[in-house]
C-alpha cells in the first residue's frame, strides 16, 4: 500500500498514454472531477507508425472520419448515375478530382487534431508529444520528439493506445498497403484488389468502386462481414456485386509480385490478378508491444490485448486500460463510453461498469448496413424459447425513379414469449441514421407491440420498422435458423 506522503507526492493523479477518442474523453472527464491529469500522444501524421500518431487517434485522423468523407465522395458516383432519370441532363463524361477531395480530407483531419488539443487544454490537462511507456506501477516515461526522456509519477495510469492495421504475412507483402495509406494515396488507383471482408474491406471496396475503379474483393469465407446477421451479409454481398465489385469468396492471397504492368497477385486457387493497389484489410492488432507492460506484470492475451476487469482495471491495481487495446468491442463510441465510466469510477465517486449490450454499429459500404442487438443466429443460440423473425424487402422510392435495382432490407428479431425486440438490422440508404433511433428503443427494452403502435413517418424507409406486421418465420428453440435466401 502507498503511504499518504507517497500519494501526495505524485506528479499527477492520472497519466494517460494515448490521445485517441477514449484517452481524450477519460482525461477531460477526470480533470472535470478535479483530478490533475496528463496525457501523451505521438506527433501528428496522417499515416501512423511507432513514431507517429496524433491527438484524435485512429478514428479522427486515419479511421472513421476521413473514411466517411471518402464514402461521401464515392457515393456521388452512383448518385450522378441516378440523377439522369430525375431530369438532370449530365454529359456522359464526368471528371473526378481525387487530389481535391484528398486535400479537403487532410484539411479536416488537421483541423480536428487541433480541436482535440484545445479540448484538452481547456480542461486543464497537461499534454506531451512523444512516446509513453510504463516503467513502474506508478511511473511513466515519455520520449519526446528530440529524444529527451521525461519521467513522471501518477496515482493512476490509463492505457488507451488503440490498435494498428496489420499486413498479411505473404511473399511481397511490402507491395500492399493498409487503410492508413489508403486514406492518403497520391493517385486514385484504376485497378484495386482488397483482401479482407470486414468493415474496412467492404467500405474501401465501395469507395473506390464509386470513384470508378475496377475493384476485386478477396476473402476467405463464403460471405463478407463475419459476425453479422447471415441474411444481411448476403444482402451486402449482392449489393457489392450489383455496384460492379468482383467478389472472390473462399479465396486467399498467396503472393504479390511487382511487374511493369503493376502488382501481380496470386491466389490459392492459382488465379493471377493484376492491380495498381493491393489493400490488406485483414484485421488490426492491439497497440501494446512498446508499452513495457511485462516489466510491471500487466497481463495481456495471446494477441496482445490488455486484460481488464468489468471496470477496465488491469491486474495491476494502479493501471487501467480502455478502447481497442483491450479488444472488447472495438468501436469509437465504445471507447468514449469506457473513458467516461473510468472517470466516474476513479474520480467521480460513482463506480460504473461499461455496458456492452445493445451497442449499435454501422458498416459504411454503399449502401450501408447498420444493426443493433442480436443477430438472428445469436438470438437462436441464446434463446430459451421461440424466436420470431420479421423482415421487409422493398425497392426504395428513389430507386423506382432512378431505375437502380437495389433493394432495402430490414429485419427485427423478437422473443416470442416476452415480445421483446432482441435485434434490428437494415441494409439500405440512411441505415445508420435510422438505426441510432432504433437503438434507443432496444436500450429501453421495447416490445414488438410498441413498435406496432408507433405511427410511422410517411413517405420514408424508416416507417417499415413500425409496419412489419406479419411473421416471416418462427424458429423453434433448438433448431437452426432458415433464411429466405
Amino acid at each position: 500500500m502507498l503511504s499518504e506522503d507517497q500519494v501526495a507526492n505524485f506528479d499527477f493523479d492520472l497519466f494517460v498514454i494515448g490521445g485517441g477518442s477514449g484517452g481524450v474523453r477519460a482525461s477531460r472527464f477526470s480533470a472535470n472531477f478535479g483530478a490533475k491529469v496528463a496525457i501523451c500522444e505521438l506527433p501528428y501524421h496522417p499515416i501512423s507508425s511507432e513514431k507517429q500518431g496524433g491527438f484524435g487517434g485512429t478514428c479522427v485522423i486515419r479511421g472513421c472520419v476521413p473514411k466517411k468523407i471518402l464514402v461521401y465522395g464515392g457515393s456521388y458516383g452512383g448518385d450522378l448515375e441516378d440523377a439522369r432519370n430525375f431530369g438532370w441532363e449530365l454529359s456522359e463524361k464526368i471528371d473526378f478530382n481525387w487530389k481535391k477531395l484528398l486535400q479537403k480530407k487532410t484539411d479536416e483531419i488537421t483541423r480536428l487534431n487541433g480541436v482535440y488539443k484545445r479540448l484538452l487544454s481547456s480542461a486543464g490537462v497537461k499534454t506531451f508529444e512523444g512516446e509513453g511507456k510504463i516503467i513502474g506501477p506508478n511511473d511513466v516515461e515519455v520520449t519526446q520528439i528530440d529524444g529527451t526522456k521525461l519521467t513522471y509519477t501518477a496515482k493512476h495510469i490509463l492505457i488507451a493506445t488503440g490498435s494498428r492495421a496489420q499486413r498479411l504475412n505473404i511473399p511481397g507483402q511490402e507491395l500492399g498497403i493498409t487503410s492508413d495509406e489508403a486514406l492518403s494515396l497520391e493517385e486514385i488507383p484504376k485497378r484495386v484488389i482488397v483482401n479482407g471482408a470486414g468493415y474496412i474491406a467492404v467500405e474501401f471496396a465501395s469507395i473506390w468502386r464509386g470513384m470508378g475503379s475496377e475493384v476485386h474483393l478477396v476473402y476467405r469465407k463464403d460471405l463478407p462481414l463475419r459476425g453479422f446477421d447471415e441474411e444481411m451479409r448476403a444482402v451486402v454481398a449482392k449489393n457489392l456485386e450489383g455496384r460492379g465489385i468482383v467478389l472472390h469468396p473462399g479465396t486467399n492471397l498467396t503472393q504479390l509480385t511487382k511487374t511493369d504492368d503493376g502488382i501481380k497477385v496470386i491466389t490459392d486457387h492459382g488465379e493471377e490478378l493484376m492491380a495498381d493497389t493491393v489493400l490488406f484489410a485483414t484485421g488490426r492488432a492491439p497497440n501494446s508491444k512498446r508499452l513495457n507492460l511485462e516489466a510491471v506484470g500487466v497481463e495481456v492475451d495471446k494477441i496482445g490485448a490488455i486484460k481488464v476487469d468489468e471496470y477496465s482495471r488491469t491486474n495491476v491495481p494502479s493501471i487501467w486500460a480502455i478502447g481497442d487495446v483491450t479488444n472488447r468491442m472495438n468501436l469509437t463510441p465504445v471507447a468514449l463510453m469506457e473513458g467516461s465510466y473510468f472517470a466516474n469510477t476513479v474520480f467521480g465517486n460513482k463506480p460504473s461498469k461499461p455496458d456492452h449490450s445493445n451497442i449499435p454499429c454501422a458498416v459504411f459500404c454503399i449502401p450501408p448496413l447498420s444493426c443493433v442487438g442480436l443477430s438472428e443466429e445469436q438470438a437462436v443460440e441464446k434463446a430459451k424459447g421461440d424466436v420470431l423473425i420479421f423482415t421487409s424487402s422493398f425497392n426504395p422510392m428513389k430507386n423506382t425513379i432512378s431505375g437502380r435495382q437495389e433493394k432495402t432490407v430490414m429485419k427485427l428479431v423478437v422473443d416470442a414469449d416476452t415480445d421483446k425486440v432482441l435485434g434490428a438490422s437494415m441494409c439500405g440508404p440512411d441505415a445508420p441514421e435510422i438505426m441510432q433511433g432504433i437503438a434507443i428503443a432496444l436500450k429501453c427494452g421495447a416490445t414488438k407491440a410498441q413498435f406496432d403502435t408507433t405511427v410511422g413517418i410517411h413517405p420514408s424507409a424508416a416507417e417499415e420498422f413500425v409496419t412489419m406486421r406479419s411473421v416471416t418465420r418462427r424458429i423453434t428453440v433448438g433448431t437452426t435458423p432458415k433464411t429466405n435466401l
